[in-house]
């Protein structure tokens, strides 16, 4: 099959040919029809994550049409449309039997403990707990823009921000996931203040139901900027880039009481970064990470999908063809273009 890879961290990735993969005895191997570029991609291929393996195939945002199963799996056949979570359980560990498979002890994760989805084909194990059954009524292209930005948002801002109608809801930074964030806490009745360095992105996130925007430009001050508007701070705050200015922000920028949710990734100098817990204690502020989203949730998300509360497909910049993928997989640091941007041409 042909198929983006990295051989050293950092270097150019290649189109290559490598062999077909094979379904596990719990898994299948699913035909990739469209398959998100996001910026953990541009993670892996740095080399923040420890658990690639090089040589490598990154991607974890999937969609597709199973092509080939294992003989334990009883609930998918061949073609069936599906996605999947980006983080997977392997079912057995004291987390998947409470039902928090995001956060799995031997969590699979295709593009990173294993190939991924930058590819004609892709493997994915433990497929009866982890695969989300798509309707026909929703492309390919939506549904793999669902796999890591949008239900990871999804959980940001309904499990673990618990955001409630009439509430401000200050989200930092408008790429996928932040307009993932701003588009859902909308929908779930929120007021909701973007945040981002440019204007372009600012005005999509207008557009998605975000209220009020604050450019964060050199010499800005986001905080007081942010609790003026709130007329005394956020009651929720979403970190979606991950950054250590970012994540202060948006801890300080809570009123009392007020939760803070990292959804943004921080890895490699970004790791430790500068907590202001001197508020966090004195205003008894609460700090929330987000990893992902269980399969079994879907459902909550496809609800709203169907019945138009939610438009997850208005949040794609552009299609591009897999050829393409090594270079935007490259620039992705510079934070160029708005939107998601997903491979649908193999």
């Amino acid at each position: 099959m042909k198929a983006v890879v990295y051989e050293q961290f950092s270097a150019p990735p290649r189109i290559m040919n490598v062999p077909d993969p094979e379904p596990s005895d719990e898994g299948v191997v699913v035909k990739v029809e469209a398959t998100g570029l996001c910026r953990s991609d541009w993670h892996g291929w740095m080399g923040h994550d420890p658990d690639i393996v090089l040589p490598h195939v990154p991607g974890h945002e999937l969609a597709g049409t199973v092509l080939a199963t294992g003989r334990q799996v009883t609930r998918f056949k061949v073609g069936d449309r599906v996605t999947v979570p980006f983080v997977a359980g392997c079912g057995h560990c004291r987390e998947c039997h409470s039902g928090n498979q995001q956060v799995c002890e031997h969590q699979f994760q295709p593009g990173f403990t294993a190939w991924g989805s930058f590819a004609e084909y892709v493997a994915l194990d433990h497929a009866d707990l982890n695969l989300v059954a798509l309707p026909e009524s929703l492309d390919y292209a939506t549904a793999a823009s669902l796999g890591c930005r949008f239900v990871t948002s999804f959980r940001a801002v309904v499990d673990q921000g618990r955001v409630k109608p009439g509430e401000w809801v200050a989200v930092h930074g408008c790429g996928g996931v932040g307009l993932s964030a701003i588009m859902i806490a909308s929908a779930m009745g929120a007021n909701v203040v973007a945040v981002d360095l440019t204007p372009d992105k600012l005005d999509l996130a207008r557009t998605l139901g975000a209220v009020a925007t604050i450019q964060a430009s050199p010499g800005t001050d986001v905080v007081a900027a942010v609790r003026d508007v709130t007329d005394g701070g956020a009651h929720v705050s979403i970190d979606a880039l991950g950054h250590p200015a970012t994540c202060f922000n948006s801890i300080s920028n809570l009123r009392r009481r007020g939760r803070h949710v990292q959804v943004g990734l921080m890895l490699g100098d970004h790791a430790r970064p500068v907590i202001p817990m001197d508020k966090v204690i004195a205003h008894e502020l609460e700090i929330y990470g987000s990893h992902g989203m269980q399969a079994f949730r879907y459902d909550a998300m496809m609800a709203m999908i169907a019945t138009g509360k939610l438009a997850p497909q208005r949040l794609i910049g552009r299609h591009i063809a897999l050829d393409e993928a090594p270079e935007a997989l490259m620039a992705m640091d510079r934070f160029e273009g708005t939107g998601i941007t997903v491979i649908t041409r193999f």
